[in-house]
């Protein structure tokens, strides 16, 4: 579907849902991490709280290319008021030395994410977006290689 006029693609309600959602996702592992890299304590907790302060920025990034986005499609970028958690795993706990609860959290996250920006990638490929599922499919590389480091963390960790 494109305009005449503009020859741009026409942002369908599923689209820009789906950008929304992935916005809200980006900002909340923003959050996520920050607190994850420095409330954890403890020799072992160092990797991680690098690993997690360096994705800050990279998850950012991806944020801003959401509503960039959104912005493009015609969408309205949603302000702060619109937000509603999701990450329960990545909350912090009394127990800042649990290295491993963090390491599962990211993993869910990053896996909710990755199923997410594929149904957005199938609903922008529907509507002949293909400008967003481009974007979507390099951000969703971002996020497998995030979410395959965890399990390397994770292995290590269990072992």
């Amino acid at each position: 579907m494109t305009t005449k006029a503009m020859d741009m693609p026409v942002a369908t309600d599923k689209v820009l849902a789906g950008l929304e959602r992935a916005y809200w996702m980006e900002i909340e592992t923003v959050q996520s991490y920050i607190c994850n890299s420095v409330n954890l304590d403890g020799v072992r907790a160092e990797e991680i709280k690098r690993s997690l302060a360096a994705d800050v920025m990279e998850e950012i990034g991806h944020a801003q290319s959401f509503a960039k986005r959104i912005k493009e499609l015609g969408g309205i970028v949603p302000g702060s008021m619109a937000f509603r958690p999701n990450q329960k795993s990545l909350q912090p706990t009394e127990d800042t030395t649990d290295v491993v609860r963090v390491i599962r959290g990211v993993i869910e996250a990053e896996a909710g994410a990755i199923e997410a920006y594929r149904d957005l990638i199938e609903a922008a490929e529907e509507a002949r977006d293909y400008v967003t599922a481009d974007l979507v499919t390099t951000i969703l590389a971002d996020e497998e290689s995030h979410r395959r480091e965890f399990l390397g963390f994770l292995k290590e960790y269990e072992r």
